[in-house]
């Protein structure tokens, strides 16, 4: 879940900070220094990033893609000061390479991802996607699209949901809760989040009930990830930004759950290693790193930004930056 609050002014612009938000202009500083340099956020969300590297840096311009129409519509508000050096798409972060090649800007000094679900989308209730509220079952981050939560409970086979609940909420019990949705659309449709949440506090073990927070929650994640295919966007996007970067260009990702978190670890570990075969006395050109971890494993959010904004608590920041060109681009 993204960390942003959503306290706004009249203008959109946020009433917080986003989270680790220094360290993110941080971790970008040193790529956007040069006379025109280009950063893309890759999950806009509200544009507290946006708006605070626009600020910090007076010639950059930014590329912000998001899949939600609220989202380019609220950032565009937030963002009018920088209108000019901005370009806001709508679109999925695995779309990147053509949104960049639509813009005729195909390599880029900076990119960050701060992933999961935005703050305005979980408190919207309508949207469907906490289990707080009563809602539709909906959790859409793109109200156009067509599969939604609703569907997939009602209509995916039993042992598709308990893939769903074990890969992508780390349900321990998810036979269980797949069993008993599975019993429970049988007798009528399950459509809203409140029925939802009835259902797999029930097919949780009592004693495991009293602890770890809402039973719901690893249900209501999976869900979203599923509806969204968040995790196939994040394996798509983030070896395309690292393609899309220039020498000394930096990538940043912000992620919320140790799914996204585990599937960074990995494309950035690929990127760092050399892929040349071992022994050799000195590696060759062609299986040199391409990449250098900047963070040395993942960076957690300090504890007075959490007291501060307790979304902002299972944060994990990993970023690398672009050492070396392709052999074939030298």
């Amino acid at each position: 879940m993204r960390a942003e609050d959503d306290k706004r002014d009249s203008q959109g612009r946020g009433g917080h900070v986003p989270v680790m938000l220094d360290r993110v202009l941080e971790l970008l500083a040193p790529a956007l220094s040069g006379p025109a340099p280009v950063v893309v956020d890759a999950n806009l969300g509200l544009g507290g990033h946006a708006e605070a590297l626009l600020a910090a840096h007076p010639a950059l311009h930014l590329v912000g893609i998001d899949r939600d129409p609220t989202a380019i519509e609220r950032s565009t508000a937030r963002l009018a000061p920088y209108a000019g050096r901005i370009t806001l798409v709508k679109a999925v972060s695995d779309e990147l390479t053509e949104v960049l090649a639509d813009l005729g800007r195909p390599r880029v000094d900076g990119v960050l991802f701060d992933l999961g679900v935005s703050s305005p989308q979980l408190d919207e209730a309508e949207r469907g996607f906490a289990y707080s509220y009563d809602a539709p079952l909906d959790m859409r981050m793109d109200g156009g699209q067509e599969l939604t939560a609703e569907i997939v409970v009602n209509t995916y086979p039993v042992p598709e949901l308990i893939r769903i609940l074990r890969d992508y909420g780390e349900e321990r019990f998810a036979p269980r809760v797949a069993h008993l949705i599975g019993k429970e659309r049988a007798k009528e449709a399950i459509t809203s989040t409140k029925r939802l949440a009835e259902i797999v506090r029930e097919a949780i073990p009592a004693a495991t009930r009293r602890t770890g927070g809402n039973p719901a929650k690893r249900t209501f994640q999976a869900l979203r990830i599923e509806v969204n295919a968040e995790l196939t966007a994040l394996e798509r996007a983030l070896p395309a930004a690292l393609d899309a970067l220039t020498l000394g260009g930096r990538v940043v990702v912000l992620a919320y759950h140790s799914l996204e978190d585990r599937l960074t670890k990995r494309v950035l570990a690929a990127r760092t290693k050399e892929t040349g075969p071992p022994g050799l006395p000195v590696p060759l050109p062609a299986h040199q790193p391409r990449f250098a971890l900047l963070t040395r494993g993942a960076e957690l959010p300090s504890e007075e930004e959490i007291a501060r904004n307790p979304r902002a608590a299972s944060a994990r920041c990993r970023a690398a930056e672009r050492i070396r060109e392709a052999v074939d681009e030298e």
